[in-house]
């Protein structure tokens, strides 16, 4: 185990962002991200390729599933 990948948390403005998948209705494209409150304004973070993907999102942000809205 000489290489091990750092378990690292990170953190947003739960005050002035909420997190947020959108998806695109054309090609199923799902990026998840966090949406300004006030502005609208969406910010990409990570391309969902597979169920994994989501799960480690939700990790790193310590967010619940149940907390993630869609947009599409």
């Amino acid at each position: 185990m000489l290489f091990r990948k750092k378990r690292e948390t990170r953190t947003y403005d739960r005050d002035t962002q909420k997190p947020v998948i959108r998806s695109s209705i054309c090609t199923g494209e799902k990026v998840a991200g966090f949406q300004d409150i006030r502005t609208g304004k969406f910010t990409e973070v990570l391309l969902i390729r597979a169920p994994g993907d989501l799960e480690e999102f939700c990790r790193l942000y310590g967010i619940g599933a149940d907390e993630i809205s869609t947009q599409y």
